[in-house]
């Protein structure tokens, strides 16, 4: 998130200020003029907030070193000067390249907060402990804006929301939404298993899908370069000596000429479709069918499904407070799931014939065409009984123990299929090596008239 301070001056000569946040420089540069441009009044400076890097010594002291956030070099000393420090220097921190935190930070964060808030200690407390312990640096400087910004009293889910990009749009939204609940330790508990959920589904993928496709790209390209480069060399020399060459040897020759001959086909034939996949999943509407061709997958694609579903249940029962038309906690679980064609389905379909028809959930779902059987069934279940709350999570429970099984063993087959390819690989090389090895270059008649 960026922060941006901008000094204006009005028409009678009055001169303000304010900050601005937003995800892009560029966007509260326009956020900036828009306000000017509604108000009347002109600006004069704009300054984005950025690391500063300080030195200072308070009396005799020994001199401490230390980085804080700020809109200009002024504001640090000012800040250190009332601290009764000495400022020996203050620079503007080169590489200001925040490391954001990751999945397991963002996972611990939440937990810890869960558990300290069944154990009724206060959230002010609970942050500063957060605080002192966290190790990453961006997450500890959210924390302290955050701990800042509620002691003001400020709207606690304007103040999340603002990190959005630190935690993750839905996470960010849940703490905010937590703040103003009758019941935080609930949120945050449901939050955290969240983000346990999709944590370990990304590893799954990551190891079902990602790791086997690089593992068969690497061994591929090996493949290749011996084939052409490394292979030859030896096979070549008994070519220029007359000499006949076993099938599978001569097969390989062939195939590395062909190669060599056609090595930047090949690397375009390669490129371009990791190319094309990357522009089409970066555009919006390219990212929708991308998505939609995920749930095709042979096997896969099932198990994903489902967990989107997974997911979708379980964010609607945290949000689900029980009213006839629950279009919010559709829409944010939509969101939040990951997979833009259901969401798209969801948000085009579902929520527009709710708000005009009326209709119920589990109607408005069957009419996405996303939802299985199963899912429909459930919720309608829980329509007739008066407790979809509790279909959605018996819905969630149950997807989770069929994914987390399902995809544990697709995960085994693959590991056997991997294993099975580089076997077959491995033995094909060696039987080509053996050959080269067993070829005798000196054909009947050549010893004789060598002697003679």
């Amino acid at each position: 998130m960026i922060e941006l301070k901008f000094t204006a001056e009005k028409l009678d000569g009055q001169v303000i200020g304010g900050v601005i946040a937003a995800d892009t420089f560029s966007t509260a540069k326009q956020k900036a003029g828009l306000i000017a441009t509604q108000n009347n009044f002109r600006i004069k400076s704009l300054e984005k907030k950025c690391s500063f890097v300080y030195k200072a010594q308070r009396g005799m002291e020994k001199t401490v070193k230390g980085e804080q956030k700020a809109f200009s070099k002024q504001e640090v000393i000012e800040a250190l000067t009332l601290l009764g420090y000495r400022v020996i220097s203050v620079n503007k921190k080169t590489f200001d390249i925040p490391r954001k935190p990751s999945t397991s930070d963002i996972l611990m964060f939440v937990k810890v907060c869960a558990d300290m808030l069944e154990e009724k200690m206060p959230y002010g407390e609970i942050l500063s402990f957060l605080i002192q312990d966290t190790r990453n640096k961006t997450l500890k400087d959210t924390l302290k804006v955050i701990s800042k910004d509620l002691k003001q009293g400020l709207d606690s889910e304007e103040v999340f929301m603002k990190h959005k990009n630190v935690f993750g749009f839905f996470t960010a939204y849940m703490l905010g939404l937590a703040s103003k609940s009758g019941n935080m330790a609930e949120i945050y508990k449901a939050t955290a298993k969240f983000l346990e959920r999709r944590h370990e589904f990304k590893r799954n993928l990551r190891s079902a899908l990602i790791t086997p496709l690089i593992t068969l790209l690497l061994l591929n390209a090996a493949v290749v370069w011996y084939v052409i480069y490394i292979f030859p060399a030896t096979a070549q020399l008994f070519s220029t000596l007359n000499v006949k060459l076993p099938a599978m040897t001569q097969f390989t020759l062939d195939l590395a000429t062909i190669l060599q001959n056609n090595i930047y086909l090949l690397i375009v034939l390669v490129a371009l479709p990791i190319i094309a996949g990357f522009i089409v999943y970066k555009n919006p509407k390219g990212r929708v069918w991308f998505d939609k061709q995920l749930l095709r997958l042979p096997f896969v694609g099932d198990i994903l499904h489902k967990t989107y579903i997974e997911i979708f249940c379980r964010i609607f029962y945290t949000l689900y407070s029980g009213s006839a038309v629950s279009v919010a906690p559709i829409k944010i679980a939509a969101e939040a799931l990951g997979n833009k064609y259901i969401e798209e389905r969801i948000k085009t379909v579902a929520l527009p014939i709710m708000m005009k028809k009326g209709i119920g959930i589990s109607d408005a779902l069957v009419a996405t065409g996303v939802f299985p059987e199963t899912a429909i069934s459930k919720f309608r279940q829980g329509e007739e009984t008066g407790n979809i709350k509790k279909s959605a999570l018996q819905l969630a429970n149950y997807y989770e123990s069929d994914t987390v099984y399902r995809l544990k063993n697709f995960i085994e087959w693959v590991q056997i299929g991997i294993a099975v390819y580089i076997l077959i690989v491995m033995i094909f090389l060696t039987l080509v090596s053996a050959e080269t090895a067993v070829v005798n270059p000196m054909q009947p008649g050549v010893l004789d008239k060598t002697i003679k």
